[in-house]
């Protein structure tokens, strides 16, 4: 019967057990120096195939999480459109940091988040509103986004304008919840 045991910090393998059948911290008569050797050497070769399998095993555990951090940011951009749309103030409240700074493209409008809100809330400002070209990038709690806004405005004249502009977002994990902490837009020329 083979039983390990540890003696400080080296494994030693016992190859028999003393006839009255109790443990002993001895080694074997049969250990020998060889014994040791091979199991030394098995050791570092699972210290190295472990050191070596610890960076691939992290990865795909950091690669799983930012491809659903991201699906999840993705997801909430697509809410806060909605909720643009739909002029949800609840829905936009839950999507918003309370610490909000949203810039405009004229770069001389930047509201707070109960400005922002209390702007779009109740309305229907837009025919249609699209936003593509969409990249996100996860750096720890934090996503950057960029994408390009086109939306069919309704003037107050009742009109349909178009705002066709350039916008990067800063997205905060918070709570447990992807919330907008940040959003600045410059204009583009329509394509």
């Amino acid at each position: 019967m083979r039983r390990a045991r540890l003696d400080g910090r080296r494994p030693i393998i016992h190859t028999g057990a003393p006839a009255d059948g109790t443990a002993t911290n001895e080694p074997d008569a049969e250990e020998t120096p060889m014994t040791q050797a091979s199991n030394d050497a098995v050791s570092r070769r699972w210290l190295l195939a472990a050191a070596a399998a610890a960076p691939a095993v992290a990865g795909a555990t950091g690669g799983a999480r930012a491809a659903d951090d991201k699906a999840a940011v993705t997801a909430a951009l697509e809410a806060l459109r909605a909720a643009i749309v739909d002029g949800d103030a609840k829905a936009l409240d839950g999507l918003l940091h309370d610490g909000l700074t949203y810039g405009h493209s004229s770069g001389r409008n930047n509201q707070t988040k109960a400005q922002f809100v209390a702007s779009v809330a109740g309305k229907v400002n837009y025919r249609s509103l699209v936003f593509s070209e969409q990249w996100i990038e996860i750096v720890g709690d934090n996503a950057l986004v960029r994408h390009v806004w086109d939306g069919a405005d309704i003037l107050p004249n009742g009109e349909t304008g178009r705002s066709y502009i350039a916008v990067m977002q800063v997205w905060l994990r918070d709570g447990g919840r992807w919330r907008l902490l940040a959003r600045q837009s410059c204009p583009l020329k329509p394509a």
